[in-house]
């Protein structure tokens, strides 16, 4: 556990750095500003600030390659959706409804890409395709669920580092790498609850795969199905019930999702 020390001390150093470096340099650009839920305008630095920190941290632990390739391509897909994607789809069935269509959305370019790099990981670890086809269905579907619970300043990382900090027990590169996650959503909260900054598809989509490769990598064969079971169920009930109302009609609920925010 130790050696985990100068990973989590990298990871929260470059998310804090980083952040202020890339608003600076973003500044009030239009492409890299969205009104969020109450219509103020705030940047989108903080994604690839808190996913550049979680990787390059990560990439300090032996055997995180996976993690790495994941993470990196959530990351990438995620600001190409940020920057350049098309929002009239909205949820799962949206993107099948434009896809019936023969429309192809950047969500679901995203969510593809998601998944082959979740596999092309997923098959380098096991040498099999059946568990490293359940890998990628484990990476994409944490990656795309994390980012349904960014509607809320802060909701997003409160998800993913309570995962990852649940994770960080996990043996080898898998624990080293919730631990990265988990320093780095840490940092970024308070910029994000402040309403200072916004982690976008970028953020959520890194946070969220490298989440879900430290559970494909790190657990037995019955904890990762029990995760990607939960992961499906979420995923299909967020298609008929809002998250949001769900949060607001509980007290607890609500509370910790309020915590913090401004």
């Amino acid at each position: 556990m130790t050696g985990r020390v100068p990973v989590a001390v990298a990871a929260a150093a470059l998310a804090y750095a980083g952040e202020r470096v890339l608003s600076r340099a973003v500044g009030e650009r239009p492409r890299w500003v969205r009104a969020n839920f109450r219509g103020r305008p705030v940047r989108l630095s903080g994604g690839p600030a808190l996913a550049t920190a979680a990787i390059t941290a990560a990439a300090l632990a032996p055997a995180t390659g996976g993690a790495v390739l994941t993470g990196g391509t959530a990351a990438a897909l995620g600001l190409y959706d940020d920057l350049y994607g098309d929002s009239h789809a909205r949820g799962l069935s949206g993107h099948l409804a434009a896809l019936r269509q023969r429309r192809l959305t950047t969500g679901m370019v995203k969510l593809a890409g998601l998944a082959a790099g979740g596999f092309v990981a997923g098959r380098r670890h096991r040498g099999r395709t059946l568990p490293a086809l359940a890998d990628a269905a484990l990476v994409a579907g944490t990656a795309n669920l994390v980012n349904l619970f960014d509607l809320r300043p802060g909701r997003a990382l409160k998800v993913a580092g309570a995962a990852a900090v649940l994770a960080t027990p996990l043996p080898g590169a898998a624990g080293a790498v919730a631990v990265a996650t988990a320093a780095a959503a840490a940092t970024t909260l308070p910029a994000d609850l402040h309403e200072q900054v916004m982690i976008g598809d970028c953020g959520a989509n890194a946070v969220g795969a490298l989440v879900g490769w430290s559970l494909a990598t790190g657990l037995g064969r019955v904890g990762r199905s029990v995760a990607l079971a939960g992961v499906v169920a979420l995923t299909l009930a967020s298609e008929r019930v809002s998250f949001t109302a769900v949060i607001e009609s509980s007290p607890r609920l609500r509370a910790l999702d309020e915590w913090g925010r401004r």
